[in-house]
């Protein structure tokens, strides 16, 4: 089976595992203070508190803007579900928007029809590694928290993506752009809100009884982190390898392929195309042995009960994420081409 996606990890990632577990010191230190400080430097943060998860990350993103019951945050529908999870954990309300047809992003236009007198911040998911028009959205006067987990080491107007958001968020999951196997970040440039973070994700040792959590990394998985980190412009290279011979090999065939503003870079997280026969393809690549997957499993309006959203009820009818990860072989690059281009004649 051709997996639709997969970590790649080498000697070096050993290693560094290796060298912290021989210390004796395995749990948050001095690993986790230096995988904060390059991934602050690389997003042009002040600081950053690494976490457990990506959604920890955007917990306590929230809990930092002291957003909470009766407030509301504009996130899109066609997103995972940790961004929903994250709002209820915090009580407050979460208020949808749709997409951008082209590019899968938030639409600009349609946050501006979800803002109220209660909206308090808005997520942006730069989606599938093209950064989101955060420029337009910033401009809106809301706060904005950037959910980054798709799209670290992209670039909006020659900026990273990361740099825009008042407060920006990781994740690390096995499969995200960098892997520490679970685990997520906060960056920021107001050193008060990532000390504000900080707090909150270790309940121990104490001079209050506040509500706090047990949401920190791990030496091990910093150490992971960090080798990760500075081999990230190899890994998105390569993605963008891949993503090169997509475009010249199915280009002829009318499938809808990616698409990205010229005034990005994307690093191509996942290679989304649409086809009207997308159930047809799923399942004809199971059965030859490749796992193509819907990008979302399912938009959020469908889990809340709620109509309307064109835009995202298109892209969960047409939209399939074929394997594209940088372990990911010249040969089975081939392999799937030839398996496209064969379903579509």
């Amino acid at each position: 089976m051709i997996s639709h996606s997969r970590p790649t990890l080498d000697q070096e990632e050993a290693a560094a595992v290796t060298r912290v577990l021989s210390s004796g010191q395995v749990s948050q230190g001095k690993e986790v203070l230096s995988f904060e400080k390059a991934l602050a430097t690389l997003v042009g943060a002040s600081g950053a508190a690494a976490v457990s998860s990506g959604t920890a990350a955007l917990h306590l993103a929230l809990q930092a803007l002291e957003i909470g019951e009766g407030d509301e945050v504009v996130i899109p529908s066609f997103v995972c579900t940790a961004l929903l999870n994250a709002i209820r954990y915090v009580r407050a309300t979460p208020v949808l928007a749709d997409i951008d047809g082209d590019t899968f992003n938030v639409a600009v236009r349609d946050i501006k029809r979800c803002l109220t007198r209660k909206t308090r911040a808005v997520i942006v998911p730069h989606m599938f590694g093209v950064p989101a028009d955060i420029d337009e959205i910033t401009a809106l006067g809301i706060p904005v928290i950037e959910d980054c987990a798709q799209s670290l080491g992209s670039c909006y107007r020659g900026a990273p993506a990361g740099s825009f958001g008042v407060l920006s968020v990781f994740s690390f999951y096995a499969t995200k752009v960098i892997c520490t196997g679970e685990g997520g970040m906060i960056a920021a440039k107001d050193l008060r809100l990532i000390n504000k973070i900080r707090d909150l994700r270790d309940y121990d040792e104490k001079e209050d009884g506040g509500l706090r959590y047990n949401y920190k990394l791990t030496d091990l998985q910093a150490a992971l982190g960090s080798v990760q980190l500075r081999r990230l412009p190899a890994l998105i290279g390569r993605r963008r390898a891949i993503a090169r011979q997509y475009d010249e090999s199915l280009r002829e065939y009318g499938l809808s392929l990616p698409v990205c503003p010229s005034d990005r870079e994307p690093i191509y997280y996942r290679y989304v195309i649409r086809t009207e026969r997308l159930g047809e393809l799923l399942n004809a690549g199971h059965t030859a042995g490749i796992a193509y997957r819907r990008p979302v499993f399912k938009p959020l309006h469908r889990y809340l009960g709620l109509a309307g959203y064109p835009q995202t009820e298109k892209a969960f009818h047409t939209a399939v994420s074929i394997p594209i990860y940088p372990s990911l072989s010249d040969v089975d690059v081939r392999t799937i081409l030839h398996h496209i281009q064969s379903f579509v004649k």
